[in-house]
Parts: structure tokens; sequence; C-alpha cells
């Protein structure tokens, strides 16, 4: 088995992806860039792209309280090098605060900045009130229990993730046979990290889509947006720490080339963390 312990003083892959560098002369306006790291097939992964909106948030001096919803709109493709990212307040109530959130990025031939990522955030106070779960965790085998599985595709983002597929993994032949389109599987940062916010929004998009397991077929498809509900607050996360996170994910409907999707995930105690939905493009 692959060791996960970070090495002592290294800066964990996510952490070096999210840093982000503030602009002084204009307040909530911060430089990022891409790294290889979290490379996908034409730019970054999802995932990191919405937890660094996340962590341009959480970074800056006006925020209010903890993440408690992010829709991200993805317009455009983030090239290699460096972007920029606006996080605006643009309504701070009494427990709740408003934001819009964009990235832009100058072409990769040079001109003027254009918009790749668009963003609406809220986050909260939370305050102890009553509290239930109608959405428990699944009866599935314990992480140790699941074989680990290496990156599925040769992009970069896969190798940054430790994966234990329970159920509805990918199709041992891409034949166009139907199949259900949900999937479980046990989950971590590789290597191992404390979660934390923008690690839990990154999890959310880390699913393939729904349509290549439904219908057998690898059909070109990307997320076009995805919301994240955060149900947990950062006490919660700071006891899941580096444990594993059971995600599972299913589709509702595929129709003239777009479906949606919705996922969970829970930590190993069985405590729902967040949920997601996204609507996804696809080509036939």
């Amino acid at each position: 088995m692959t060791d996960t312990t970070p090495t002592p003083h290294a800066v964990h892959p996510l952490d070096d992806a999210l840093q982000l560098q503030a602009q002084p002369q204009a307040p909530g306006r911060y430089t990022g860039r891409s790294t290889p790291a979290y490379w996908n097939m034409v730019g970054p992964f999802g995932g990191v792209t919405a937890a660094t909106l996340v962590a341009a948030v959480l970074r800056h001096p006006e925020a209010l309280g903890e993440p408690l919803s992010l829709t991200v709109n993805y317009a455009a493709a983030i090239g290699e090098g460096e972007f920029t990212v606006q996080a605006v307040p643009v309504r701070t109530n009494r427990s709740t605060q408003h934001w819009t959130v964009s990235v832009l990025q100058a072409p990769a031939g040079g001109g003027e900045p254009l918009v790749t990522t668009t963003a609406t955030l809220v986050t909260a106070v939370r305050r102890e009130t009553w509290s239930a779960a109608d959405t428990p965790l699944p009866a599935v085998p314990g992480p140790q229990q699941c074989e680990r599985i290496g990156a599925m595709f040769p992009v970069q983002w896969l190798q940054r993730y430790e994966m234990r597929p329970v159920s509805g993994t990918l199709p041992g032949q891409w034949d166009g046979s139907e199949a259900d389109s949900q999937s479980q599987l046990w989950l971590r940062d590789a290597p191992a990290r404390p979660l934390d916010f923008p690690a839990l929004a990154a999890m959310a998009d880390i699913f393939f889509p729904r349509v290549w397991l439904r219908r057998a077929r690898q059909v070109p498809a990307g997320t076009v947006s995805i919301t994240v509900y955060f149900h947990a607050g950062a006490e919660l996360l700071a006891r899941t720490g580096t444990g594993y996170v059971l995600g599972q994910a299913r589709a509702q409907e595929f129709r003239n080339g777009f479906f949606d999707q919705t996922a969970q995930l829970w930590s190993e105690a069985g405590a729902l963390l967040a949920t997601s939905h996204q609507i996804v493009y696809y080509k036939e």
C-alpha cells in the first residue's frame, strides 16, 4: 500500500495550488496560478478551481462565518499560468454574507483578461439548534475493506486522491451497455491532509461523468455549473481530520446534451459533510 503520510514540512499539493497573493491596491483581488499537480484534460480540475474560490473568500478581511453554499459556473477553461480572483461581499446580514467571485485570465496570445469562471458564495455564522439527519451513511464496507485503485486516466489531478471504490466503477468495456448511474467510493487527499472547506469543495467535483457509467460510452463531457452545500462546520471538519470520506453520486436525467448529477459526502463517523448538484454537458 502506498504511504500517504505527508513529508514533514513539505507543502501539500493542494495548499500549493491554493496559494493566493493579495493585491494591496485592490481589496479582495488575488493573484493565483494553475499548477501541474491538478491539471485535467484542457485545464485545471474543476474541483481545485472551486477550492480556490472558497480560499479567496476565507482570506478576505471582511469574511463573516463559514461557507454555507457555493455555486461555480465554468465559462471557459483556465489556462496555464497566472490568473486573478476577485471576491466581492455584496451584502452582509447578521448571520449570512453574500459574495460574488470571478476568475479572470489573459489569453495565451496576450490581450485583456477575460472571465473564465463566475461564482456566488454564501457564508454564515452557525448557531447551535435542533438538528437531524435524513440522509444517513449508507451501509457499505469500510475503506480498509475496499481496494485502492490507481489513476483511471493519464491526468495529473487523479493522482492527488486516494480512491477506494465500493460500487459503480467505470465500465470494463465501453460497449454501450446501459447500467445504473450510481457509484460509491471512499476517498481522501493524497498525501493525506486534514479536511477543510476548500478541500471539501474540491471533493464534491471528484466524480466522473455519470453518462460514462450509465451508457458505457466515453463521450466528451464537462461540468457547466456546480452547487455545493456545506453541512459541516469547521469543528466537524477538524474531527474528520485526515480520515476517509464516503462519496456517492448518481444522475437524475439525461436529455438534449445535458444531464444533472447529485452527490453526497459523509465522514467515516457517519456525518453528512456536504451535498452537491451539478449540470453537465455531454457531446454526441
